[in-house]
């Protein structure tokens, strides 16, 4: 139990430069509301409902982070920062890491049954600050959600999805992102760049090319003046 234990918080520590030490990650809100979660799972697989529930209100309350206690976590489950909400039939795989005010929510059944209406994250999943996944959507394995993005769809393994509603960059994170990518968004280079980058880069070019025009016609200006005098002397 405790080689698990420290395997989890060096896990922890290599996806996150804040710590120094373990020590700093037994203090991390996200470390304890997986804690608690794992007694409150325990208590709903057992259909003890409302101790889970009473577990999951005490977790909510210390940690800021509202884990359903009927959500599936696999190993090695990171929150940075906190403020997240995971709900009742979300599956999590291992490797998982989670930003925060990030929510896993639930569509609304219109058939009066609750069933899986929660999201599905496989392994090594990383999800931005912010992201609003919802329904019973796969996100595949290394697939990255972008920071504010909101996700509707199921996601491809090894996507990254940006923006409202979530698009994908059309660059598939294993040709640029071997490493763990810190809030699931790229740099700018391989994703597709907003309308106002695009007007951007275009009246860059126009500046480029009236500049080259303009050093063509003084060339040309120039050449113009060298020959005038030998015509007139023809």
């Amino acid at each position: 139990m405790l080689g698990n234990l420290v395997r989890y918080l060096d896990s922890v520590v290599a996806r996150d430069p804040a710590p120094r030490s373990r020590w700093e990650v037994l203090l991390y809100p996200g470390v304890w509301a997986l804690f608690w979660h794992k007694i409150a799972h325990r208590l709903f697989n057992a259909r003890l409902f409302f101790l889970a529930r009473a577990v999951n209100h005490l977790s909510r309350f210390l940690t800021a982070i509202d884990i359903h206690p009927g959500a599936t976590i696999g190993k090695n489950f990171f929150i940075d920062h906190g403020f997240t909400v995971i709900g009742e039939t979300a599956e999590i795989g291992d490797n998982v890491t989670i930003y925060q005010c990030v929510t896993l929510g639930g569509s609304n059944p219109t058939n009066g049954k609750g069933g899986k209406r929660h999201p599905t994250l496989e392994d090594n999943v990383i999800v931005g600050s912010g992201a609003q996944i919802i329904g019973p959507v796969t996100i595949g394995k290394r697939a990255r959600i972008g920071a504010s993005a909101v996700v509707t769809e199921s996601v491809p393994d090894g996507a990254t999805m940006i923006g409202v509603k979530a698009r994908s960059t059309l660059v598939a994170a294993e040709t640029y992102a071997k490493d763990f990518m810190p809030y699931g968004t790229p740099c700018k280079e391989p994703c597709e760049p907003a309308p106002n980058q695009r007007v951007d880069q275009l009246e860059e070019q126009i500046d480029a090319l009236r500049a080259q025009v303009e050093a063509l016609m003084a060339e040309r200006d120039e050449a113009a003046k060298s020959t005038e005098p030998a015509c007139k002397g023809v």
